[in-house]
């Protein structure tokens, strides 16, 4: 069952649909309901391995979806210190809950400066809008 289109204030969100929960020096982050809609049901996610560095702005993982196969790009640098092994397992769990359960990794930042370069909700809701 997919979720219902939400985009939470406390996010950070990326052009490219991907969303960051910055938690001191760390991050989760994940793709937008946005994104799971544009997708469809999610059957396969390729994560970056634990200990890999992400760029921001450059792709780390795939998801592949009925529709279509698509790079998830990070909203922020850093180490990959964790991959959520459940959406893995899966995938469809972002669909259900792209926010909550179907987070994709976990990092710890590189700089946290590039936070600042981060849509506020409000900015976010009108890259949707003209998507």
């Amino acid at each position: 069952m997919a979720a219902t289109e939400t985009y939470p204030d406390e996010l950070k969100y990326h052009k490219e649909h991907d969303w960051a929960r910055i938690e001191g020096e760390e991050a989760l982050l994940g793709i937008t309901w946005f994104a799971q809609d544009a997708l469809g049901e999610l059957v396969h996610y390729e994560p970056p391995k634990e200990g890999d560095t992400i760029k921001r702005d450059s792709a780390y993982g795939e998801v592949e979806s009925v529709k279509a196969v698509s790079d998830v790009i990070a909203p922020l640098s850093g180490e990959v210190l964790e991959v959520n092994t459940k959406v893995v397992d899966e995938p469809e769990t972002v669909n259900a809950d792209p926010y909550g359960e179907g987070w994709l990794v976990r990092i710890r930042l590189s700089d946290p400066a590039e936070a600042d370069t981060l849509l506020e909700v409000d900015a976010y809701k009108q890259v949707v809008a003209e998507s």
